[in-house]
């Protein structure tokens, strides 16, 4: 169940609410005059959220790229990949 509170709690209560958030990975709702404002979260929390989201990205495009029938076998990778490195 998410955490929400009104804006006045960031406000009146900052440390608290790093607490929580660091102890946590889940953002915390803030509200404002009673509707969702802000999703406050720890940095390290918000690393990982968008390195999630770059991940798939990344798995999207490669599943496009099957379909379209852009890709190579094991065998092609490897020779283009040793050709790259050398």
């Amino acid at each position: 169940m998410p955490t929400i509170k009104p804006s006045a709690y960031l406000r009146n209560n900052y440390n608290e609410v790093s607490a929580f958030c660091h102890s946590r990975t889940e953002p915390m709702f803030i509200t404002k005059n009673g509707h969702g404002d802000l999703a406050v979260m720890s940095i390290d929390t918000y690393e990982k959220f968008c390195g999630r989201y770059e991940l798939y990205h990344l798995l999207d495009e490669a599943m496009e790229d099957e379909k379209s029938g852009n890709h190579m076998d094991f065998d092609g990778f490897m020779t283009e990949f040793w050709k790259e490195i050398t």
